[in-house]
């Protein structure tokens, strides 16, 4: 009989004799809201490949699949047998099981060898090359795709992390020449590490180099800073690097091509004459087609650039990986900047999470140590230890120069991110003026409602933390109070940058939906909004897809305003320009007074307002938290119903499977 399960062991068989059919199982969890119809059509269509294939195939590939929409590229055998339904996070947040078979009972008594046995034996299921549907390499099953994906990729960060360049014999002078101006007297007497030379060596002598760092950091400052030295190496032995910048999403190359405009100015002329201008979206770069996966360049048609930096690496999925780096040219450098601590890419993967997943800081060997002594001038020696290769090229920048001892911001991120809730209640105890909780059951409280319309510059003075008003009263003034319209527009925009409510979850009372629309409620009732649906001045926007033909990229936010030439959509661009699109040119746009933490990743405001619920569920991790806090650029509000979230928050961490990081090696 097809789909049944002979062979398995009587304590399996007695979870599994309780639904012996496959197919209707997963019918029911489709029904459910368990699986999506996508999980539900890829068993079918397998089970139509192969009339025979067994019952713990064609459950794997169904997991196989909810585990890909929930960013893990395999489904990992043995941490799933370990903890069935907390892995696959089924029944999902808010559901019961009732009647229903869950995971954990239909997998009680299954081994790991026994379901690989089975795997082994179908023809649905190959090794580490072929062209099966399913791949099940070291205890990991894949959809094939991700498998080669994976694969791909780690084959192409070996290629690179082998290739080193040469060093002039004077990079410590040329690195104490160029930062010497940003560094405390101790670390020009080389007594205190300055992290940003000893990146700037690591990625001068590497192919491929990662500069890791939280906000204000420096990662920018030393890119450019870097970028110099190169570019005038490379002048000097008579020809220009071509250099290219790049970013996951608009808003992200927008805060790049600002920050990189403000650093150059520390270049020298003739070498600021050959630093890029603008920074490009990764789909620009790559070239789109439409209706592809593929782009314009890739191996056989590589970038056309001597070095690429990419900003905000935390954000780029596996195959976007895997594309860019099929498209690095021989010989080409790439330098990666993020911060590994903040939440993994919206689609599948966790990239620059596996490159930086050594979780000892003291991981350079002794080679290293000696290269950095040499070439910088600092003692590495106490950071020196076993490590992988990928770690040599790896540097994590550790003081922020935006967050100091005074800042409850920088205070709250470093307690989050070391997983200490005892040091996140103390931090709150400490009274910083940059940090603020409210307490609220619902988003219909005053309390919140004051928030959204005027943040805390009640109680801090105009120049404190705000809300939406600062924005919606500009807009009203019109262009007359200002020097011409773009002036005004600017303002407005300016003015919208200021306050961002965030949210882990797109439904439920605090979810992106409903807060939209609770804020937009508020507004209308303030009088500073005259609709609550359609196109209406005032409205902000969120693009949600790409849209070439538009000049727009996903993640680009604009404001609806009454412009002389009508109502129109009006967006920032990465070289301080406008654009004004009609309403009814844009299909992929949402309201955006609220958004999910995972959309605001590379985008900054200066206060930021984080809801989270009254409930702990899955997705509310110490990386949604460390990265919703430091989205704030000066102050940040924490709003939640009780403490007892946040401290369950920061000791979840978000966990993928890949086994790139073992592959790598």
């Amino acid at each position: 009989m097809a789909h049944t399960h002979d062979g398995l062991t009587p304590s399996a068989l007695n979870g599994l004799s309780e639904f012996p059919d496959v197919l209707q199982l997963v019918e029911t969890w489709t029904t459910l809201g368990w699986l999506r119809p996508l999980d539900r059509a890829f068993v079918v269509f397998l089970h139509h490949q192969e009339k025979d294939a067994g019952f713990l195939v064609l459950l794997g590939a169904a997991l196989v699949s909810h585990q890909l929409a929930r960013g893990h590229i395999c489904l990992d055998l043995g941490p799933l047998l370990a903890d069935p339904d907390g892995v696959l996070a089924l029944p999902p947040e808010g559901m019961t099981a009732k009647e229903t078979l869950t995971p954990s009972r239909l997998l009680s008594g299954v081994t790991q060898d026994l379901w690989e046995q089975h795997l082994d034996c179908s023809p649905l299921v190959g090794g580490d090359t072929g062209n099966t549907p399913l791949a099940l390499v070291s205890g990991r099953l894949y959809l094939r795709r991700y498998w080669d994906c994976t694969r791909q990729v780690a084959e192409q960060i070996k290629r690179l992390s082998a290739k080193k360049i040469d060093v002039p014999h004077d990079l410590e002078q040329r690195l104490d020449g160029i930062f010497g101006a940003m560094r405390t007297p101790e670390e020009n007497e080389k007594t205190e590490i300055h992290w940003q030379s000893v990146a700037a060596a690591i990625a001068a002598t590497n192919a491929l180099s990662i500069i890791s760092g939280g906000p204000g950091t420096g990662k920018t400052t030393t890119v450019v800073q870097l970028l110099g030295i190169l570019q005038t190496l490379a002048m000097e032995a008579g020809r220009g690097l071509r250099i290219s910048l790049a970013a996951p999403t608009g808003k992200a190359a927008a805060r790049l091509t600002e920050s990189i405009a403000k650093a150059v100015d520390r270049l020298s002329l003739p070498v600021q004459e050959k630093m890029p201008k603008s920074v490009s979206t990764l789909h620009r770069l790559l070239g789109s087609r439409p209706d592809s996966r593929n782009f314009i360049h890739d191996q056989n048609n590589p970038l056309h650039v001597d070095l690429l930096v990419v900003d905000e690496a935390s954000m780029i999925d596996l195959e976007m990986m895997n594309a860019l780096l099929q498209a690095i040219p021989p010989g080409a450098r790439l330098i990666l900047l993020g911060d590994k601590d903040q939440l993994a890419s919206v689609e599948a993967g966790s990239v620059l999470g596996d490159l930086c997943e050594s979780p000892a800081t003291a991981c350079f060997l002794p080679a290293t140590v000696a290269f950095l002594q040499q070439a910088t001038g600092f003692d590495l020696s106490e950071f020196s230890g076993p490590g992988r290769e990928i770690d040599q090229q790896i540097v994590v920048l550790r003081k922020s120069h935006r967050f100091g001892e005074h800042s409850g911001i920088g205070a709250l991120a470093g307690a989050v991110n070391q997983g200490d809730k005892n040091g996140v209640a103390e931090v709150w105890r400490q009274g910083f003026s940059d940090i603020f909780q409210v307490r609220v059951p619902t988003c219909h409280d005053n309390r919140f409602h004051r928030l959204v319309l005027d943040g805390h510059s009640t109680t801090t003075g105009k120049e404190g933390p705000q809300g939406y008003r600062v924005f919606l009263e500009t807009l009203s003034q019109g262009p007359g109070a200002f020097g011409s319209e773009t002036d005004w527009l600017k303002a407005v925009l300016h003015g919208f940058n200021q306050f961002q409510v965030l949210t882990p979850l797109r439904r439920g009372e605090w979810g992106v939906e409903a807060l939209n629309l609770a804020i937009a409620d508020v507004l209308y009732r303030s009088d500073l909004i005259d609709a609550t649906q359609g196109w209406y001045p005032g409205r902000p926007v969120l693009v949600t897809r790409n849209d070439y033909s538009l000049g727009l990229m996903n993640g680009d936010m604009g404001i609806v305003a009454p412009t002389t030439r009508g109502m129109r959509v009006v967006f920032p661009m990465g070289d301080g320009s406008l654009k004004l699109l009609l309403p009814s040119r844009l299909s992929n746009v949402e309201t955006v007074y609220a958004m999910t933490v995972h959309k605001s990743q590379g985008s900054e405001f200066d206060h930021t307002a984080m809801v989270l619920p009254g409930t702990v569920t899955p997705v509310i991790t110490r990386e949604l938290v460390y990265t919703g806090i430091t989205r704030a650029r000066s102050w940040f509000t924490l709003v939640c119903p009780h403490e007892v979230i946040l401290a369950a928050a920061v000791e979840q961490r978000t966990q993928r499977a890949s086994g790139l990081g073992e592959l790598i090696g």
